[in-house]
């Protein structure tokens, strides 16, 4: 358990003012296990596999998945015909339900550090430190200069009979040959059709024997330059015109694309990529295991192979994901540690000399617990311990938790120096029995936040904390503008909150169970003026009591 990593818990209007004066572009640094570079098939497959291992998972997407043109998928098993990104949506909801979380930005260079791990250099400014690196980036096509062609690609202009060739079956199909390669996939596109016509745009390097086989069989076969792509009213393909003048009419365009893998960012560990056999491009060389030439650098998808379709890079991103399990798993075990991502990156946050809060309690805490007695408190994901310490002082027996070891560190520093009990738990909130046995008159969840699992487990533990007429009170930052859209080119968002167990979803577990509990309060408001809190931001507020038994 430990504070919301994007906002500052305790930071005051002073606070906000230097800060705005020194850091006009604050930057932020993160640490996990396995940092996955790209959020299209491959790579989620990888990070839902790393995530149901326990691994601290971060993906990093620029929203430009290489089949972004195209409206359907095929030849997936189970999802035929689904939008692609309707599979990505529910990709990331299952990485980000075991754990995982997907920010949206660009990584622009990976670095090797002294200690082994890798540091991603993201839109920003920002930094990700990450033990294993996977990148599941894809290509980039480059398509010929022929006008009309690029508006119509994916939809009317199409490369894959895998990938589109049923859909055209019996249709007037036109193929536009530009490289060496063209012809391989024309013998399938002839059996989905009787009505193909070959454009021989470039012949240069085209085998003669497969030129006249392909005619002897009733292929017409076109020797001239395509001018360019015709579409109708209505956007669709309607043929393509010749450099002499003469229009080949048709209800869809063939034509293939050369293909640049996306690595650039990979330069910095000195990783190249090699020619694709076919000479149409390059792409990434990669083991069986799917690591590259600098160990502890993975690749899967059509970064490292062109033909792969949504299914097979998927199936690859898995595999490259359980072999990179498998490396952190044996490191650990040389090192006899049972290594956990959340707990690094936390205790990371704290290990720093200076306090990352301003010391002062959350000024909603204040205004929502002081009308109450004082009895046993619990403080979720205390942090520094502003709040606790402040409960220790109005007359509660404290207990506090957080899941770095560092941060509690602080907290017993100061609670000594001010003379005050404060029970510390080292835990997070989805570990089993993390608040003990004991229940709490008062369970404050401030700013916290804790990953999801499938089984609702941090949530069933919060709740089971209060006791019977017992108060839960639960304060977050309002979301919204996380949710607005970013800037890819300029900025990385460095927090998921749809990977964590938020407000909304405690208050519909509370109201699912209305002879158990009653809510008090649930609402956004502006965060109370007080001694303890002055800084002017939007809370969410819940508050509810456990009815006694």
């Amino acid at each position: 358990m430990s504070e919301h990593p994007a906002h500052n818990r305790h930071a005051t209007p002073s606070d906000a003012s230097e800060q705005a004066r020194n850091a006009p572009h604050p930057t932020m640094e993160r640490h996990c296990d396995v940092a996955v570079i790209g959020g299209s098939a491959a790579g989620l497959a990888a990070a839902l596999q790393l995530s149901r291992q326990r691994r601290g998972v971060v993906v990093v997407d620029d929203g430009t998945p290489r089949n972004a043109p195209a409206a359907h998928m095929h030849g997936y098993l189970g999802h035929e015909g689904a939008s692609p990104g309707g599979l990505m949506e529910t990709g990331r909801a299952e990485v980000r339900t075991h754990g995982g979380e997907v920010l949206l930005g660009r990584v622009v260079g990976v670095h090797p550090r002294d200690d082994g791990r890798f540091r991603l250099d993201l839109t920003g400014g920002h930094t990700l430190v990450a033990r294993r690196v996977l990148a599941a980036t894809g290509l980039s096509d480059e398509l010929p200069a022929i006008d009309g062609l690029a508006e119509a690609w994916g939809r009317g202009v199409i490369h894959c009979p895998f990938c589109h060739g049923f859909e055209v079956r019996d249709q007037r199909l036109v193929q536009i040959v530009t490289q060496p390669w063209g012809l391989h996939p024309t013998p399938l596109f002839r059996h989905l059709t009787d009505r193909l016509t070959v454009v021989l745009h470039n012949p240069a390097g085209l085998e003669d024997g497969s030129v006249e086989a392909l005619a002897a069989s009733g292929v017409t076969m076109e020797r001239s330059e395509a001018d360019r792509v015709l579409t109708g009213p209505d956007g669709e393909v309607s043929g393509v015109q010749l450099r002499d003048g003469r229009v080949l009419e048709a209800d869809a365009v063939v034509a293939g694309a050369r293909f640049r893998a996306r690595a650039d960012m990979l330069a910095g560990v000195g990783l190249t990529t090699t020619p694709h056999p076919t000479g149409a491009g390059d792409v990434l060389a990669v083991d069986a295991r799917g690591e590259t030439a600098v160990p502890g650098i993975y690749a899967a998808g059509n970064v490292t192979d062109p033909s792969l379709q949504v299914l097979p890079s998927a199936a690859q991103g898995s595999q490259a994901g359980a072999m990179i399990a498998f490396s952190l798993a044996d490191e650990d075990l040389r090192t006899a540690v049972r290594h956990s991502g959340e707990e690094a990156e936390w205790d990371q946050r704290y290990g720093g000399p200076d306090r990352a809060w301003s010391g002062n309690p959350n000024g909603t805490l204040v205004h929502e617990v002081s009308p109450l007695t004082p009895g046993r408190a619990l403080d979720v994901g205390t942090g520094e311990g502003a709040d606790a310490l402040w409960l220790a002082e109005h007359g509660w027996k404290v207990t506090a938790t957080d899941i770095s070891g560092n941060a509690l560190a602080r907290v017993r520093s100061e609670a000594e120096r001010l003379g005050l009990a404060v029970d510390l738990v080292r835990g997070d909130a989805n570990d089993p029995a993390p608040f003990g046995t004991e229940t709490f008159d008062l369970v404050s969840l401030q700013y916290g936040s804790f990953k999801r699992t499938p089984d609702q487990r941090g949530l069933r533990s919060l709740l089971a904390a209060v006791a019977p007429g017992g108060t839960l009170l639960v304060v977050h930052h309002d979301l919204t503008p996380l949710r607005d859209t970013v800037d890819v080119a300029a900025q990385t968002r460095m927090y998921d909150p749809e990977a964590f167990v938020g407000v909304d979803e405690i208050a519909a577990a509370l109201t699912a169970a209305p002879g158990t509990w009653q809510v008090e309060t649930h609402e956004t408001r502006p965060r109370p003026v007080g001694a303890a809190s002055t800084h002017h931001v939007d809370d969410v507020v819940l508050r509810a009591t456990r009815r006694a038994v």
